[in-house]
């Protein structure tokens, strides 16, 4: 079968520059399996016990992505917090992990390192159930975070990395990495740091080559419905972009979610709205939906994510429910990397 030649998109000199210009009016044809009309691509962040918190060493306590929004940080353990936080990796992962089960459908877990370090079992019980483990850091902190998945890693914290000196945040991937391989018996090989700084996926990508490891896509990005490639090595970089607004923790920042019902409607609308894309305009596209265990994983919220489910899976194989990893895969097989200066330009009339 033929496959469309596409352009590797660019981020200037590769690492830390900009590209407005994507794939235009014409994006590539994804050539989804079974000729689905749309991949959809579920993530469930596993950050419980990497937050920011005193009992972690951090300077003050987590006041992001909880059901008290607007708070100031302590300067002292925060129990209120703490729970809230716990209550993800007690009750709520549990609950999300039946849910998928039944559906026969499966996640990417960004996994915090931390959060793997005090509760592995979570992790192991995903691995068992043929989901994907990515890194999402080793802590949950200010300062820094990385995503951890069976090929996916969230790092070693869930921080905020902007200011995290490099030699910190180097040991903060290769701390991700052991963890991760230690609870699983594999290295992660896909990413997501996500309050990442300016150097985060170079400094990834760099220690991922030292440690020889293959690095297969990270998702530290926000700019398209297709996965896309940077110019850097020899077989090129994937990026499989993520989301921040078919994501859960709009429950948690203004404006956003105030009612389950607008957290379905607003699924299904992305979702209809890029199934028309693949089916009407013959451009299928990707979802990403990004799902907490401390937030969907409540009651409540939960009814919103098993409407979705069901909705989703009533289009049967018109729709693709995929990892990352499975989606990286495909990519690179339907359209592998092509260098710059093997890329053709049609000549000028």
């Amino acid at each position: 079968m033929d496959t469309p030649t596409i352009k590797n998109l660019q981020a200037e000199r590769a690492f830390s520059g900009r590209d407005m210009i994507g794939y235009g009016d014409e994006t590539p044809n994804p050539l989804w399996p079974n000729n689905a009309k749309i991949a959809i691509s579920f993530v469930v962040n596993y950050e419980e016990g990497g937050e920011n918190t005193i009992s972690n060493g951090d300077p003050a306590s987590e006041v992001f992505l909880n059901e008290t929004p607007g708070g100031t940080p302590r300067k002292a353990r925060d129990p209120n917090m703490e729970t809230q936080y716990e209550y993800g990796s007690r009750a709520g992962v549990w609950r999300i992990l039946r849910m998928f089960e039944e559906k026969g459908m499966n996640f990417t877990c960004y996994a915090v390192g931390k959060a793997v370090e005090l509760n592995p079992e979570v992790i192991q019980a995903m691995v068992s159930k043929g989901h994907e483990i990515a890194s999402h850091s080793k802590d949950l902190i200010v300062y820094t975070r990385i995503v951890f998945m069976l090929v996916f890693l969230q790092d070693y914290r869930w921080i905020d990395y902007a200011q995290l000196p490099e030699e910190a945040e180097r040991n903060h991937i290769q701390a991700a990495l052991s963890v991760i391989k230690s609870a699983t018996g594999q290295f992660p090989r896909g990413w997501y740091t996500g309050r990442i700084g300016k150097d985060s996926r170079r400094l990834v990508y760099e220690e991922y080559q030292r440690m020889r490891i293959p690095l297969l896509y990270d998702s530290d990005a926000y700019n398209d419905d297709l996965p896309y490639y940077l110019d850097i090595g020899e077989n090129g970089h994937l990026v499989i972009p993520y989301t921040l607004d078919q994501n859960d923790m709009k429950f948690c920042v203004a404006p956003g979610f105030t009612s389950v019902d607008g957290f379905f409607e607003y699924l299904k609308n992305c979702f209809d709205v890029l199934y028309k894309e693949g089916e009407v305009y013959g451009m299928p596209k990707m979802m990403s939906v990004g799902l907490h265990c401390r937030l969907v994983g409540k009651p409540g919220r939960s009814v919103g994510l098993q409407k979705f489910l069901d909705y989703v899976d009533s289009f049967g194989d018109n729709v693709w429910v995929a990892t990352r990893e499975e989606i990286a895969i495909h990519w690179r097989s339907v359209h592998p990397y092509i260098p710059p200066d093997e890329i053709s330009t049609p000549p000028k009339e």
